[in-house]
């Protein structure tokens, strides 16, 4: 079988984890078949069963200041020279509305079924509006009709099987659930000391540990007004890069100087740090937090949990099906989003109840390494990546079949 997997994320180019589940799922796929990787940049590489080009079109170096839709017409010309570039397969799998044209170019052109992922929906996600300006309502309508297209979806969460389904009125026939995974071999307990001396943590105080783009999704703002309740006697890492836009970054580092001049011990990671050095600091800190105000899955949980870290989450999205309530850490239910500014209507509240589970872990090491190790047990048990891309693969042999039947 030959697989055209479009992707804007394709490694050494990562920032979140739609990129991470493409990196894992296309080296065990290229176990099954024959995969071809079109993403976003100038990645060149050919293996015997994996193929990657990476799309960099002359109109992606053109500058226009004056227009402030120049970024969107990179991201379409991409997609018609992924199309282009794809003269055979027998499927298309994309990832992300960043290479939905391209799919639905190639559905057409090759007579080949369309499989998209569903990672994030961007009807769900107002507040890009702030990073795209109206090219957010090009984007939200390339995929709109990209699902109304698909032959097939795979949601990454039960959770984002019903978003897709009543978002987008997408048959449920059509829609599958198979889940994000990590490699539990990489993600495993790993320590380094002196990595936390070179970014200034204290390896004798404990640490709570925040690791994601600085977005309204990742809910970054709030964890930072959630650290005034936390102990005193702990450090606050914040790993936190990639801002959307100026204005969130401006607002992110003014709450952080805020929180300093409150108390000792936090600490700005301000970059996307390699995963080498991530899976060390999740392995050394007491607690992970995940506040997430959007997050149809939650990879990183996966990543802490792995490294035998438990996790204080919010109870949206997907983060429900990873995290065992008092077993792997614990939910913190999030009343309902405002739309408008994309908040809990009642933060305070959150933060308050976040802050205790953190305190929770904190005051008690025993409770944290039973919990720790509790994580990475059922990281081992339910989400692997080989296991992961054999239930895809077959998924593909589903919808090839359904395909061929239906064109007959």
């Amino acid at each position: 079988m030959r697989i055209a997997l479009y992707t804007n994320e394709f490694p050494p180019n990562i920032y979140g984890g739609a990129g991470v589940h493409i990196d894992f799922l296309s080296q065990e796929l290229a176990n099954l078949g024959q995969v071809e990787v079109r993403c976003f940049g100038d990645q060149k590489e050919n293996k015997e069963s994996m193929h990657v080009e990476g799309i960099n079109s002359c109109l992606t170096k053109m500058v226009d200041p004056e227009n402030e839709h120049i970024k969107m017409y990179h991201n379409l010309s991409r997609n018609v020279e992924m199309a282009q570039t794809t003269p055979k397969a027998d499927i298309i799998h994309c990832h992300t509305w960043y290479t939905h044209l391209a799919g639905v170019f190639s559905r057409e052109l090759l007579q080949v079924p369309l499989i998209l992922t569903t990672h994030s929906l961007e009807t769900h996600r107002p507040w890009k509006v702030e990073q795209l300006g109206n090219g957010y309502f090009m984007s939200r309508w390339i995929e709109t009709n990209a699902y109304k297209t698909a032959d097939g979806v795979i949601a990454v969460s039960e959770q984002m099987k019903t978003d897709v389904v009543e978002a987008y009125g997408v048959d449920p026939k059509k829609v599958t659930v198979i889940h994000n995974g990590i490699d539990p071999e990489f993600y495993k307990p790993t320590f380094d000391e002196a990595l936390l001396t070179e970014y200034g943590i204290d390896p004798k105080i404990p640490f709570v540990l925040f690791v994601g783009r600085i977005t309204r999704q990742k809910g970054i703002s709030g964890l930072i007004e959630a650290a005034q309740y936390f102990n005193e006697n702990c450090q606050i890492v914040l790993c936190a890069g990639a801002p959307d836009t100026e204005e969130i970054a401006l607002e992110t580092s003014t709450l952080i100087d805020e929180l300093k001049a409150k108390r000792k011990g936090v600490i700005l990671i301000s970059e996307m740090l390699p995963r080498e050095k991530v899976k060390v600091l999740y392995s050394h800190a007491r607690v992970f937090a995940c506040p997430s105000l959007y997050e149809p899955f939650g990879i990183i949980n996966l990543e802490a949990m792995a490294c035998e870290t438990p996790v204080v989450g919010s109870h949206v999205g997907g983060i429900p099906e990873i995290i065992v309530e008092g077993e792997t850490g614990y939910l913190i239910p999030l009343e309902s989003i405002s739309r408008t500014n994309f908040n809990p209507l009642d933060p305070t509240a959150f933060q308050k109840a976040f802050a205790e589970k953190i305190n929770t872990l904190l005051d008690n090491e025993e409770l944290a390494t039973v919990m720790g190790k509790a994580g990475r047990v059922r990281v081992l048990k339910q989400f692997s990546w080989e296991s992961i891309a054999k239930t895809t693969f077959n998924y593909y042999q589903e919808v090839i079949a359904r395909f061929v039947k239906e064109q007959a």
